[in-house]
């Protein structure tokens, strides 16, 4: 089961018209790697943090 902050990624991505695409170019991983991370079935160590740093920085190169 995907952890609650995918979710909430997922809605902040939506609201932000940010693809999985830019996210994962953004991070430096495959987007499948990056939808294996968010549908719950890779876990890796801080996954989290640069998941949601990254989206951050998205969000502010959109804002621009």
């Amino acid at each position: 089961m995907p952890a609650q902050w995918t979710g909430e990624v997922l809605g902040e991505m939506h609201l932000n018209d940010i693809s999985a695409q830019e996210l994962a170019e953004k991070i430096g991983i495959h987007p499948k790697y990056l939808s294996a991370i968010m549908n719950g079935h890779r876990e890796p160590k801080g996954a989290e943090e640069k998941v949601r740093a990254a989206l951050d920085e998205l969000i502010r190169e959109k804002t621009e």
